[in-house]
């Protein structure tokens, strides 16, 4: 069975997002980490703790998104055994498709 993944945009950012899929699962901790070190920014305390006001911001709402939308991609493929050339036919969402599709080959 193919499945589709429809990853949100912006204005879907809340404070806390991610935070409990981190705290559940070692390989969205790692996302995370990898993240806020390519950022030199501690993104993940923001996308956990606010404030709000920053968060909804351009510049941190748009990775704060694509990181927790790549921490559940990566948690289904190393926890769950899902395979994205196999198992997924299409994903929505310019740049989080373009994450899990490759290009950005940070998660190794």
């Amino acid at each position: 069975m193919k499945r589709a993944f429809v990853f949100p945009g912006q204005g879907s950012q809340v404070v806390g997002m991610g935070r409990a899929l981190a705290a559940a699962f070692v390989p969205a901790r790692q996302v995370m980490a990898e993240v806020d070190d390519a950022l030199s920014q501690n993104l993940s305390r923001l996308m956990f703790e606010g404030p709000e006001s920053d968060l909804t911001m351009t510049e941190n709402a748009q990775p704060a998104l694509m990181t927790a939308s790549l921490a559940v991609i990566h948690v289904l493929e190393t926890e769950g055994g899902l395979n994205l050339s196999r198992d997924v036919a299409f994903v929505a969402g310019k740049w989080w498709s373009a994450g899990i599709a490759g290009p950005w080959n940070g998660l190794s």
